[in-house]
């Protein structure tokens, strides 16, 4: 097989979980191949550069083997070649370092500061008050 299309090989290769989600980011701009954004339809040949979008990062390979069918992780030296830029693993690695910096204040979870405040705000728990046995709630 000298071409495959564009979803099946991204789905093949593991770069996606599932065609769908191949598919789709291929329909919302996320997938280019050439330096030219593709349609899920598209056909990739071997030596064709694939760029995946999957912010903060995208991902580059070169294609080495065009597959439709899904193979094991050991496999995948075999299918592509990762030539991603440090630059973009440096991108990936300070946004996992930021964390929740970057959250605006009051969307989202709570923090465990802001469970901690929470906690304080509200007073006292109920356990706080002991065994709810002793009292009497009979008005006779």
């Amino acid at each position: 097989m000298d071409e495959a299309r564009i979803d099946k090989w991204l789905w093949s290769s593991r770069i996606f979980k599932t065609r769908t989600i191949a598919a789709d980011a291929c329909k919302n701009g996320r997938i280019m191949v050439n330096n030219v954004l593709v349609k899920p339809s598209r056909m990739i040949k071997v030596g064709d550069t694939i760029s995946v979008r999957k912010p903060p990062v995208t991902y580059t390979f070169r294609v080495l083997k065009t597959i439709e069918q899904r193979v094991g992780a050991k496999l995948l030296p075999e299918i592509y070649e990762n030539i991603t830029t440090a630059d973009q693993y440096e991108l990936l690695e300070m946004n996992r370092i930021s964390g929740f910096v970057d959250r605006q204040r009051g969307t989202g979870r709570p923090t465990k500061k802001d469970r901690r405040q929470m906690d304080a705000f509200v007073g006292p728990s109920l356990e706080s008050f002991g065994d709810w046995d002793d009292f009497d709630f009979d008005e006779d």
